[in-house]
């Protein structure tokens, strides 16, 4: 697997591509992609980094693996291409969206405006093998974006982050939460979103924050 890296986002993160976990995690991926059926394509590994660059990053939302069904993945945390059926956990971000904004529930699962608005929409671990879920947990992708994730706090002021489920939540110590608003609830699947997803009126806190900061505010 050749890495597609944007380079606005590897000056970000010096050395972190020469370092021996990702040299690892690359040649893993190199054979599973040539032996087996993995999600995204290659070319869509770092869709989201592609998409919003550091610099542009006003909202992040956390995610933990790709979709492994057929055509679904394609390098955005929870988003599905067009002509793609809405998985429930996006329905229910939708439901909310509606619910908090006023937003008619939108027939496409595809989210690549929210990106190119400063949406970073990323998942913990970038790749998946089909049918098989979190089967590259562990391969070394959770060590690279939770360094994005410091970075972003880090070189990135004023930014919101969307703390769905335990998962993402348990990343909240990579923040520096002086500077940035964390919002938490639970994850948006069918088996939480009752427990309090529903009702958080997260997007419509975002906007809030983001033009208390005089910051162009998301077109949800």
């Amino acid at each position: 697997m050749k890495c597609t890296l944007p380079i606005s986002w590897q000056k970000h993160l010096p050395g972190e591509l020469e370092k021996p976990y990702f040299t690892d995690l690359q040649r893993a991926l190199t054979l599973s992609y040539k032996n087996r059926t993995v999600y995204p394509s290659e070319e869509n590994i770092f869709n989201a980094f592609k998409l919003t660059p550091l610099e542009n990053i006003k909202v992040v939302i956390l995610g933990q693996d790709p979709y492994h069904g057929e055509g679904q993945a394609h390098g955005l945390s929870f988003s599905v291409p067009d002509g793609v059926k809405i998985p429930p956990s996006l329905r229910n971000i939708y439901k909310e969206l509606s619910t908090d904004v006023g937003k008619a529930v939108p027939t496409s699962g595809n989210l690549e405006d929210w990106a190119t608005q400063g949406v970073f929409l990323l998942n913990s671990t970038l790749t998946v093998e089909a049918g098989q879920v979190g089967f590259h947990q562990g391969w070394g992708w959770e060590t690279f974006t939770d360094e994005v994730i410091r970075v972003i706090s880090q070189e990135q002021p004023q930014v919101v982050f969307l703390l769905w489920g335990k998962f993402a939540q348990d990343k909240a110590s990579l923040i520096d939460s002086t500077k940035h608003l964390l919002l938490k609830a639970p994850h948006p699947s069918p088996l939480s979103a009752h427990r309090g997803f529903f009702g958080c009126k997260h997007f419509s806190q975002a906007n809030e924050y983001l033009s208390q900061k005089h910051i162009e505010p998301i077109l949800w």
